[in-house]
């Protein structure tokens, strides 16, 4: 998932930037994309399934017009969430006026909150954690003197991971969770509008020069009077930003916490060599999250790299597609072997990472028939071992392959000759050089900086998850 907004103090074709912007973040999610424009107070909204490119037709675009302000989002369905209905922006009224709210994140205490409101007699028409933050927002804005005061008020019961912007008629608020588990941060266009992006790499899609990003438990409030920084939660709990960003979720072209996602996969990659030698013929890398990473194990072991796997553009990101079957039928079509690159050769292929292990039994296969003679499975990132409660679909330990077989088993599965993992201990360096204090690496060694989701009496949301992860 990714939020993107836009503030500016003269009326403009906001639409047309968010569209492009979400267009440089469509690889965090291609399920649902929106936009809302706010001109002068009035809201204009639409979202739907499907990418940006197919929702977002020049006459929708057309028709949202233009105004000062703006906020958009793209989605990944996860597997209890992903029809229509859970697409944001969310637009809500209330008794005070009206906001839009772009969510990238996932709360683990959200049962909790939508079980105690609708006790209260409030009535949610989605699976989606923006419209319960959306209701427990509100439910502060009748007490509270502005809308900051309302959203500063309400971290304060948001339990979970999350980076959300906030519009109302006059302001856009960008928030993160105390943790920083999620990437933040805003920039700013020579015409003097202000943008805040999930990534930098939509910050250079609509010409704006990165400023900073957000810090963990930082609410920035952008008015026509300048910048606000609200640091209320800031240094009360332990940064942990997610380590996955840098081994896949980010673009290989943006820069988190000061450190180059394209660095940081080449120095996995590095590490992994260290770790996983192999006598093999040439080095190929799982288009496109894996590239990066093969590049650094082809320099550190001296093997040459090569392209082996021509990747579909037209077909998106399997790992986040919401269910087995989906995730299957695109791997299906998705790569293509060169086979004059691997035909009679010891071939190292280097993927960002094994989950499910959808993707490697079938590359395998494929370089088999190719006529690969060796195949030496690489991931750059360590074995997943637990489920994610932070956004990625990943519910239970039932479908990690790592969690239910050894790595000899794995690789007889795969069909492969051998299966390496890159050490734990390798993961936290990956940002060396940059400025993170700390990380959540939770999917590979099970410290949750948070509590695990909440359950309540006749919420089944999260039973069945939580039953199966014990």
């Amino acid at each position: 998932m990714a939020v993107l907004g836009i503030f500016g103090t003269e009326t403009a074709n906001v639409a047309s930037s968010i569209y492009y912007g979400l267009y440089a973040l469509q690889h965090r999610g291609q399920a649902s994309c929106g936009i809302v424009v706010n001109d002068d107070g009035v809201f204009r909204a639409y979202k739907d399934s499907g990418l940006v490119g197919e929702v977002f037709t020049p006459t929708v675009l057309c028709g949202l017009g233009e105004g000062q302000m703006a906020v958009g989002n793209v989605r990944y369905g996860t597997s209890d969430t992903k029809d229509r209905i859970n697409a944001e922006p969310i637009v809500v009224n209330h008794s005070k006026g009206k906001m839009a709210i772009s969510l990238d994140g996932k709360l683990v205490n959200s049962a909790e909150l939508k079980n105690k409101m609708e006790l209260q007699g409030l009535i949610f028409h989605t699976g989606n954690d923006a419209e319960i933050i959306s209701a427990v927002i509100i439910k502060e804005r009748i007490t509270s003197s502005s809308i900051e005061e309302a959203v500063t008020r309400a971290v304060a019961k948001l339990k979970g991971a999350y980076s959300l912007i906030v519009m109302s008629p006059q302001k856009l608020i960008a928030v993160r969770d105390e943790h920083g588990i999620k990437p933040l941060c805003f920039g700013q266009r020579a015409d003097g509008e202000y943008v805040v992006s999930s990534e930098t790499c939509a910050l250079n899609a609509v010409g704006a020069t990165f400023v900073r990003d957000v810090a963990p438990g930082e609410v920035v409030v952008f008015t026509k009077e300048g910048i606000r920084s609200i640091k209320d939660h800031c240094d009360k709990a332990e940064e942990r930003f997610c380590v996955f960003e840098y081994l896949y979720t980010a673009r290989p072209d943006s820069v988190l916490y000061n450190c180059s996602v394209h660095d940081a996969r080449k120095r996995a990659g590095a590490y992994l060599a260290k770790a996983h030698p192999v006598e093999a013929d040439v080095v190929i890398g799982a288009p496109d999250s894996g590239l990066d990473a093969a590049i650094g194990y082809s320099i550190e072991s001296g093997i040459p790299y090569g392209i082996g796997l021509i990747k579909n553009k037209y077909i998106g990101r399997t790992f986040i597609d919401p269910g087995q079957s989906a995730r299957e039928d695109k791997v299906r079509i998705k790569l293509n072997p060169v086979a004059e690159t691997v035909r009679g050769k010891r071939v190292v292929l280097v993927d960002d990472s094994i989950v499910r292990g959808t993707t490697c039994a079938r590359v395998v296969k494929l370089l088999r028939d190719a006529g690969a003679k060796e195949i030496h499975i690489r991931s750059s990132a360590p074995a997943f071992l637990n489920p994610c409660y932070y956004g990625t679909d990943i519910s239970s330990r039932k479908s990690l392959i790592a969690c239910n077989h050894t790595v000899e088993e794995i690789a007889r599965i795969f069909g492969a000759d051998s299966v390496g993992y890159l050490p734990l201990e390798d993961v936290f360096k990956l940002g060396e050089g940059g400025t993170c204090k700390g990380y959540c690496a939770a999917c590979f060694d099970g410290r949750y900086p948070t509590d695990e989701p909440t359950v309540v009496a006749n919420d089944t949301r999260f039973d069945k998850k939580i039953s199966e992860n014990k």
